[in-house]
């Protein structure tokens, strides 16, 4: 009987394993790459929603996108959230990522010091300027110096000089009036607003570019390898991105309880997001001009630019937009 009953034991423990191993399998791991900006936050979301898509999300929050783009190349990751240009520069140096999806759109704002009283993108000459080395920030500005005929750079004796700074750093900088205007990201350009050291002198939006979009990128292997997985992930991105769109309530308290830990206004997300809106798409177009302007301005340094088209992969997003039911 003894016998019996730890036979019977053995063979519960291992119908268990078998058990909790199927369960693990239901739930294969995503490793994704985030930044810490308001229009991410759906990105961010994603995690919430995984469990109902069948997948654990792993989420991982880097300084900026050239840093994401670094842990992809290392295999320790297989989606990451940048902006274009970090993307862009990532495929050119050897990254094998597709861009899926497009999912916020703006998200820069040149602010300049409120006692200085600038009022436009010609006033900056014989400023400093900050801005983040490598964002999109930095691209949208040098197209903005260049469209207006100014001269940039790091070292004094152009038009305008730049001062090199993280995301982070730019608004205690021009608060400390160590640097007289910035590019900077969301929610923090509203933040320097908001709190009256900043002054809006333009949204950047009037070059070629328009209005830059976030892309999502997924790793070659993981979008051909493990296609079910990368499309349960797709669907919930869809989901996610469909909850911030239709309950704004809810991706306010998202983003400020639980991404910002309280450190952002209702008032700062707000203006965060009328200036960097959460979407959905993205084409091989748009990320095509984003390389052209990148080689015009030499953001980037690119040996061999890559063709848009031959890394834009929208398929997924359209298949899981059309499940849904999202136009």
């Amino acid at each position: 009987m003894k016998l019996e009953s730890i036979g019977k034991a053995a063979a519960l423990v291992a119908l268990a394993s078998l058990v909790a191993a199927g369960s693990a399998q239901a739930q294969e791991v995503v490793r994704l790459g985030n930044l810490k900006f308001a229009h991410y936050g759906a990105v961010s979301y994603i995690k919430e929603n995984a469990p109902k898509c069948g997948i654990k999300v792993e989420e991982r929050v880097f300084a900026k996108g050239l840093d994401v783009m670094s842990a992809v190349l290392a295999g320790e990751l297989d989606v990451g959230a940048t902006a274009s240009e970090a993307a862009i520069s990532g495929r050119a140096g050897g990254a094998p990522i597709y861009v899926v999806a497009g999912f916020a759109k703006g998200g820069a704002r040149l602010v300049g010091r409120s006692d200085l009283n600038l009022k436009s993108i010609k006033d900056l000459k014989g400023k400093k300027v900050g801005v983040t080395r490598g964002g999109i920030q930095e691209v949208l500005l040098l197209a903005e110096l260049q469209q207006a005929g100014l001269t940039v750079s790091e070292q004094p004796g152009k038009d305008v000089q730049t001062v090199l700074l993280a995301y982070a750093d730019l608004n205690q900088a021009l608060l400390g009036k160590h640097i007289d205007a910035m590019m900077q990201s969301e929610p923090q350009s509203s933040q320097a607003i908001n709190k009256g050291y900043g002054t809006e002198i333009l949204k950047p939006y009037d070059t070629p570019i328009g209005e830059p979009i976030r892309t999502m990128v997924m790793t070659e292997k993981f979008y051909k390898e493990r296609r079910p997985v990368a499309e349960k992930f797709m669907r919930c991105f869809v989901e996610a991105t469909k909850t911030f769109i239709d309950q704004p309530a809810t991706a306010e308290k998202y983003v400020r309880d639980t991404v910002f830990k309280g450190q952002i206004t209702s008032d700062d997300f707000q203006d965060a997001i009328g200036n960097s809106p959460y979407s959905y798409d993205v084409t091989p177009e748009h990320i095509q001009v984003t390389t052209d302007i990148m080689v015009k301005t030499g953001v980037g340094k690119m040996a061999k630019p890559p063709v848009a088209k031959d890394w834009v992969k929208t398929d997924l997003l359209e298949q899981a937009k059309k499940s849904l039911g999202v136009k």
